[in-house]
């Protein structure tokens, strides 16, 4: 092979960014399972973390979290941050990621668990999961949901149930994961 041919080809793969060499790969999630609680449902599903999913701090992470969700078919999304009370989806599933500060969540309910994280970390929380901001620096979020779903918001309060628990019940697993394609998710939640 010619060897400036073969430096060239080299280069280019050397100077791609990171961003797009990292996308293709499967990464591996933390799974955390939560039981229902009595208030809080949760789900039979792990919630998936994937810690350091992407590299792009700011808008620039928040436009590619937003382009990288729409290309697994995770729309309808938003930018904002976590709220400061425990709530969870009944009609359907969510994906965040973290493109700027840090945070600490406390996932699945009063008896769950406290969880700090940070830009470049990506959570998909399976319909149920409670969620809550608990502390958060310079948060911002892209949140998005599988085939562009629309949520509900529910906290636990008496007479959510059993509607609540028919939506979750009656919801597919999605066909994709938000960060993986047909890696991790739907292997997952099979």
């Amino acid at each position: 092979m010619d060897r400036k041919k073969f430096i060239g080809i080299v280069g280019v793969a050397v100077t791609m960014p990171i961003s797009t060499l990292f996308a293709t790969i499967n990464m591996e999630a933390q799974q955390f399972y939560f039981k229902d609680d009595g208030k809080i449902p949760n789900s039979k599903y792990p919630l998936l973390l994937y810690r350091n999913a992407f590299k792009q701090r700011g808008s620039e992470g928040a436009a590619w979290l937003e382009e990288q969700f729409a290309k697994e078919n995770w729309t309808n999304s938003w930018r904002n941050g976590v709220y400061p009370f425990h709530h969870y989806h009944s009609t359907s599933h969510e994906v965040l990621g973290v493109y700027s500060g840090e945070a600490l969540l406390h996932l699945g309910g009063e008896g769950g668990e406290k969880v700090k994280v940070q830009a470049g970390d990506i959570i998909v929380i399976p319909a149920g999961v409670g969620h809550k901001n608990l502390g958060s620096e310079n948060l911002g979020i892209v949140g998005a949901y599988p085939e562009g779903r629309n949520w509900d918001l529910n906290r636990g309060e008496p007479g959510e149930r059993p509607k609540a628990d028919r939506n979750i019940a009656s919801l597919p697993v999605p066909a994709t994961d938000p960060l993986n394609g047909k890696g991790g998710l739907p292997q997952i939640w099979k």
